[in-house]
């Protein structure tokens, strides 16, 4: 178990000098919410609550109402109790960073999660980050190749473009998110597994990444099983990292695995202190929270480095329209939707090329490729419209010149849309493979 108020005031004694003692009384715990009386401190600050027998725990300012601070806990409370002493360690959170993070697995706070020695990193920056000025960031004007077929031929991505991996559960978001990590070339990898299974972390890094991915990639962890407040962290700490290495001109890929899961961690904190619940019992601050991580990636100053940013969506009962979905398909600059229907038929990577869109492949590709891409997507939609008809055999031959074309080309565009999940699809072969199928 990791002491988490050690490793909060290791970091605070390794950045700065120690700040005037503010002590404060522990008042009431309802659910996850201490609250504390007698003590000021901002939000985000972090405090230590020592029990009277002695007991530690570390936990950060979410909130307050008139002289009441509310805290939520890193770690279970058990061992605390009314009349426990808190204490401000820090008014703000800040995070170490340095190309030292290269292939080490780190937790919320930056401590190690793999058995080595704490990163010894010089620069040091707000886990917050800064915003960027829409007037300086650089274009989206480079192809960015993901070594899946499917993708780079009818959803051509772009280098420092957003896009979300859309699907239920159990429908190969992760596996797909996998080939895209280790298929695609970029500097530094940064990857994000907030709120998702303890055990795939391990998987993740042994089965995806490898030795040879490893050496390039940042592993950021906070399973689901750890405080919403450091699974916030993890996903601000993801993101400071990979703007850090951008901001060195550095090609980032940067993986969040899910999305979702960081809004349910805001959900948490936001209900907790009382926010009021919306659609889905989502808080105010859920939307307002996801577009301006989102922001966060993207093209640099003038075009200086890039963070291409994948998030994984989870709809929930395979609702196209949860909030979640909805406000994630609003600001990310495209979507890559899965379906459960392809696949239950063995079809991977099971994109549903009805859902699916890259807003900026008109930007990347010459307009005979956009022309080609677009007649497969109108091939492809038009045979899953007319499937009934067609399977039956209540449509009638010569009816409709490209319902003919749809169905004769079937079985040739559904191979091209599938994918062994260990074999890598360069661009340019797939470009060329996607003009001979269409020159039929």
């Amino acid at each position: 178990m990791i002491d988490y108020a050690d490793v909060v005031e290791g970091l605070i004694n390794q950045t700065r000098a120690p700040e005037p003692c503010h002590t404060g009384t522990l008042a009431r715990l309802v659910g996850m919410t201490l609250e504390a009386r007698g003590i000021m401190a901002p939000l985000g600050a972090h405090c230590e609550i020592e029990g009277t027998g002695g007991q530690k725990l570390a936990a950060e300012v979410v909130g307050f109402n008139d002289q009441t601070l509310f805290l939520m806990p890193f770690t279970d409370s058990a061992g605390i109790g009314p009349g426990a002493t808190v204490r401000v360690i820090s008014n703000s959170s800040e995070a170490r960073l340095g190309p030292e993070l290269l292939g080490r697995v780190i937790g919320p706070l930056g401590e190690p999660l793999d058995g080595l020695p704490a990163p010894e990193c010089p620069d040091k920056l707000a886990l917050l980050g800064l915003p960027l000025n829409p007037m300086e960031r650089g274009p989206i004007n480079q192809v960015l190749d993901v070594g899946v077929k499917a993708i780079n031929g009818l959803l051509t991505m772009g280098r420092g473009q957003r896009i979300g991996l859309i699907a239920g559960s159990g429908v190969g978001k992760s596996s797909l998110l996998g080939m895209m990590t280790r298929f695609t070339k970029a500097d530094v990898v940064v990857i994000g597994l907030i709120g998702e299974r303890g055990r795939e972390v391990q998987a993740f890094i042994n089965e995806v990444l490898g030795p040879e991915g490893r050496a390039k990639a940042v592993v950021i962890a906070a399973p689901a099983n750890v405080s919403p407040v450091l699974r916030l962290k993890a996903t601000h700490l993801t993101h400071v990292i990979a703007e850090y290495f951008r901001d060195q001109g550095k090609n980032v890929l940067m993986m969040m695995d899910s999305l979702t899961r960081v809004a349910h961690a805001q959900r948490e904190i936001g209900l907790a202190i009382g926010e009021p619940p919306t659609a889905k019992g989502y808080p105010p601050s859920v939307f307002a929270l996801l577009p301006n991580l989102i922001e966060r990636t993207g093209v640099g100053r003038h075009g200086y480095g890039a963070i291409t940013a994948i998030y994984t969506v989870l709809a929930e009962g395979d609702d196209a329209q949860d909030p979640i979905v909805d406000i994630a398909r609003a600001s990310l600059d495209g979507q890559v939707m899965l379906s459960r229907k392809l696949a239950d038929a063995s079809h991977y990577p099971a994109i549903d090329l009805n859902g699916s869109i890259s807003r900026v492949m008109q930007n990347l590709v010459a307009p005979a490729d956009l022309h080609t891409a677009n007649r497969f997507r109108r091939l492809w939609s038009l045979y899953q419209q007319n499937q009934d008809l067609i399977s039956v055999g209540a449509y009638e031959t010569g009816s409709n010149p490209d319902i003919d074309q749809a169905i004769a080309l079937r079985a040739r565009l559904e191979q091209f849309l599938k994918q062994d999940m260990h074999i890598n699809e360069d661009y340019e072969k797939t470009r060329q493979e996607i003009r001979e199928l269409m020159a039929v």
